[in-house]
């Protein structure tokens, strides 16, 4: 049994325990005999591991043994947290101030502990600094732990330095993960030369690195010469996975090589490397893409038919095609043939079918669709709601729009600035101004800052119902905000005005137009427009231009 206590607490927060060590219970060797005694053992804040410091003492038969060990606990990052990391220095003496080392560091064991700080390279550094030059050599995981967190970070240069500096021996894992950023990053010649460097030190490349490679090497060189690397890999005995075979196939496709790609799927090993789902849905997607749906079909029930089953993303491969293509009765009967093999419909599936009816103006089947849908749990994304939205308020139906954007929110979906846009306007052009500006107060409260699509939508609906002088301090407040009002803006308030039978402030706007930046061709265009409708006199058009 280990008795703790505590002795005293540092100026930077750190708590100092004695720890007395009074046996382990029968789990060292019999040659050994624990003799008591006393280590420091630091604990961070909070009472969380920061390092454990251990000194044992055992007896052995040719005199005493001292066995001492250093872990660095996984809250590491305890460390650095609050600047304290700038206290913890080596002292003149070799040790750490804050820190009682004067065990020394013989062993360090790291499992990790970097990884929370994966995101704070410069701090992760930083330790691994303090305890370099306190003697501790950090294993191999947690450099690799370092390096990731650089490349995440889009340090790639400072993962490199720290590649070079490593004490230890760098893995495959090490290079695979500057391999993987680099070809990321359309580097593929560097990542070469590092692969270079791998091999030079005997760090054998793994199906992993190929696979890297090859992917890359499909973007940037294209895919014949990812092919060779295919033939250097089993040159090499490496034997690629269906992940690299996925990556060539997917570039085969990408270069518009379908019926290659068939081939190359047909010709897979099937005892080292059977097609997964990932590769059929390559594959579906190419046939889609190139308007071969009913090949698509085929691959389907050839994949099912060979036990490989088909996912979500397989059916909704499909089924947005056939909505883009207008073959909704195709697409219904494939949504409904999901749940037999397993797959559950997510919205993904409903909201090209949506759109689909959406673009044939069938709203009754899209309402229907939208209750089918929410019903068994999935909600539209806020596209394919501003499309149905849409396509309401187009068919006259803009109180089914507001009922359905009343709802919104309570189906976990915020509407945007374009949502309320489209519905402000609906009601606008059917002569419910009044509502549609309980929406502006409405919106503006929700944060959503109206812009000039919203106001000249509602100009447009006050100026045909008679309410220009609302319509015009709209304009006002436009000005005053810093808007610059449209030409569709002005456009709707001289027309209210010359519906009016106010020919007078018609004209006086129309210059008011031209001297706020309208070009003088839209305006001239829109007086010959009512000279023809016969709302503005000829003499009274004259006028105009003289103003302008």
């Amino acid at each position: 049994m280990d008795l703790i206590l505590p002795t005293k607490q540092t100026p930077d927060g750190f708590c100092s325990f004695h720890k007395l060590h009074s046996g382990f219970g029968g789990r060292i060797s019999s040659k050994f005999s624990p003799i008591p005694s006393y280590s420091r053992v630091f604990v961070g804040c909070k009472g969380r591991v920061l390092v454990l410091s251990d000194s044992i003492r055992c007896r052995a038969h040719d005199g005493y043994q001292k066995h001492r060990r250093v872990l660095a606990g996984s809250k590491v990052e305890m460390l650095s947290s609050n600047g304290r990391l700038q206290n913890v220095e080596k002292t003149p003496r070799g040790n750490l101030n804050g820190l009682d080392s004067s065990n020394g560091f013989e062993e360090f064991e790291s499992n990790n502990q970097l990884r929370r700080l994966s995101g704070k390279t410069r701090k992760a550094t930083r330790i691994i600094n303090i305890l370099e030059e306190s003697g501790a050599v950090p294993d191999v995981i947690t450099y690799n732990v370092l390096i990731s967190g650089y490349c995440r970070a889009g340090e790639i240069d400072n993962a490199l330095r720290v590649l070079d500096r490593m004490s230890v021996s760098p893995d495959v894992v090490t290079y695979n993960t500057i391999l993987r950023t680099l070809c990321d990053s359309g580097k593929l010649k560097q990542a070469m030369e590092v692969l270079d460097r791998q091999l030079q030190r005997e760090c054998y490349p793994d199906v992993i690195t190929y696979t890297i490679l090859i992917e890359a090497t499909c973007k940037e060189s294209g895919v014949e010469q990812a092919m060779k690397l295919l033939d250097e890999m089993k040159s090499k005995g490496c034997k690629p996975d269906v992940v690299t075979y996925n990556v060539l196939i997917n570039g085969i496709c990408k270069e518009g090589r379908l019926d290659e790609a068939i081939k190359f799927l047909d010709d897979m090993p099937p005892s080292d490397c059977q097609p997964n789902v990932i590769t059929h849905n390559i594959i579906l997607r190419s046939m889609c893409s190139t308007g071969r749906w009913m090949d698509a079909e085929r691959l389907l029930a050839e994949m099912v038919g060979k036990g490989c089953s088909p996912s979500v993303v397989t059916f909704n491969i499909l089924i947005n095609f056939l909505c883009r293509k207008g073959l909704l009765g195709r697409a219904i009967d494939i949504l409904e043939k999901m749940p037999k093999h397993g797959c559950t419909p997510n919205s993904l599936s409903y909201n090209p079918l949506l759109h689909g009816f959406c673009k044939e103006k069938k709203m009754d089947r899209a309402i229907m669709y939208l209750d089918i849908m929410v019903s068994r749990g999935c909600y539209p994304d806020i596209v394919t709601y501003n499309t149905l939205l849409t396509a309401l308020c187009k068919d006259g139906k803009v109180d089914v729009a507001v009922d359905i954007l009343n709802q919104l929110s309570s189906k976990g979906c915020s509407p945007v600035l374009i949502t309320y846009n489209t519905v402000i306007d609906g009601l606008s052009k059917v002569g419910k101004t009044e509502r549609a500006m309980e929406l502006l107060d409405e919106m503006r409260q929700k944060g959503l800052k109206p812009d000039i699509i919203t106001y000249s939508s509602l100009v447009g609906g006050l100026s045909r119902e008679g309410k220009v002088d609302e319509a015009i301090k709209f304009v006002r407040d436009l000005e005053e905000l810093g808007i610059r009002p449209n030409a569709i803006t002005f456009n709707s308030i001289i027309l209210g005005l010359c519906k009016a039978r106010q020919t007078g402030r018609a004209i006086d706007f129309l210059a008011h137009m031209v001297s706020k930046g309208c070009l003088a061709k839209e305006a001239l265009e829109l007086l010959n427009e009512l000279c023809y409708r016969g709302v503005v006199k000829r003499s009274s058009a004259e006028q105009m231009a003289v103003k302008m």
